[in-house]
């Protein structure tokens, strides 16, 4: 499943496209999703959170070094003498913690050879985050971008969703095979997105990142550093089996901007080379989360959606994060 397949009259296949059914229907599965650290009580207008304060709170989680924007009163004159770098308290509090997801929907992502399109699974996770967010009482907002952005602001109530939902299928509907050179039409797509985050985040939100696997090779990482000094960052790269590896044939035929090229997957040097630059892409995200101190799940279309996002929020819980 590679391309767009016929489908009858006005039916789209829900593998290739996303509809707002499906949309709608993956609250169901957010009930079974454990977001959050343990059984709280919550107010209608508090969520049931822990958030992680730069300043004083109510239990402190962690000493870490000072980052601009942190609040000097929490500053551990203990730690910072004896390391010789300035080191600050952090500290935990239930509070209203604001969601706040980019998902992207270019055309790179038109393509998959499993169980859907990577642009469909992205959109998948994307409600599904957010209905488990909206579920526990938290403000919900998000940006999808692809040859644009649109932005809905984090707010508390299915309003926002429905927008955020709108936004997703009209950026996913419009979709179509790719017919730029490798690397033109995507290689702004998450920078520009992440400068525009900047801009509408507020300090203390949970920040997730659904985009591209390739996407990593023209990131400018630092847009994404005061982001995670100031946020909860969870990166959630897509990609297919045929991004990782090439499939058993002979020769396989390529048509890019009206040319056609064919390419020799059986020739062992190329199946190597083409690997190399998978794996390449995987330790880069790694070496970036490890960088920013933000956690990473990678997503690919052999699996549910709704598999996925609920082990990493398993994950996540157990190792006490958001």
């Amino acid at each position: 499943m590679t391309g767009p397949q016929s489908t009858s009259d006005d039916v789209l296949d829900d593998r290739l496209f996303v509809n707002l059914d499906s949309l709608l229907e993956s609250r169901h599965e957010c009930q079974r999703m454990p977001l959050f650290r343990g059984p709280m009580q919550a107010s209608r207008q508090l969520g049931r959170q822990y958030s992680r304060l730069r300043g004083r709170g109510v239990d402190f989680d962690q000493v870490r070094a000072y980052q601009p924007g942190d609040d000097i009163r929490s500053i551990d004159w203990r730690v910072t003498a004896r390391s010789g770098k300035v080191h600050t308290k952090v500290f935990n509090e239930e509070r209203e913690r604001p969601v706040f997801i980019l998902c992207e929907q270019s055309n790179r992502l038109f393509f998959g050879s499993q169980l859907c399109f990577k642009s469909v699974l992205a959109a998948q996770a994307c409600s599904l985050i957010a209905w488990t967010a909206l579920a526990h009482n938290d403000r919900v907002g998000g940006l999808v971008f692809g040859k644009v952005c649109h932005e809905v602001r984090p707010q508390r109530n299915r309003q926002s969703l429905l927008r955020l939902f709108r936004l997703l299928i009209e950026a996913n509907h419009a979709l179509q095979p790719s017919q730029d050179a490798p690397g033109d039409e995507p290689k702004e797509l998450l920078n520009q997105a992440l400068r525009h985050t900047r801009e509408v985040v507020r300090p203390g939100s949970i920040l997730y990142v659904i985009c591209d696997h390739s996407a990593v090779d023209q990131l400018n990482q630092t847009l994404l550093v005061p982001l995670a000094a100031h946020n909860d960052l969870v990166l959630l790269p897509l990609y297919d089996a045929l991004d990782a590896e090439l499939p058993q044939a002979d020769m396989l035929e390529f048509v890019q901007n009206g040319e056609q090229l064919s390419v020799n997957v059986s020739d062992e040097v190329v199946r190597t080379a083409y690997a190399a630059q998978f794996l390449a892409q995987q330790h880069a995200w790694q070496h970036l989360a490890r960088r920013l101190g933000c956690s990473l799940f990678s997503l690919n279309t052999s699996s549910s959606a709704a598999g996925q996002i609920g082990t990493m929020f398993s994950a996540q819980k157990r190792r006490g994060r958001t």
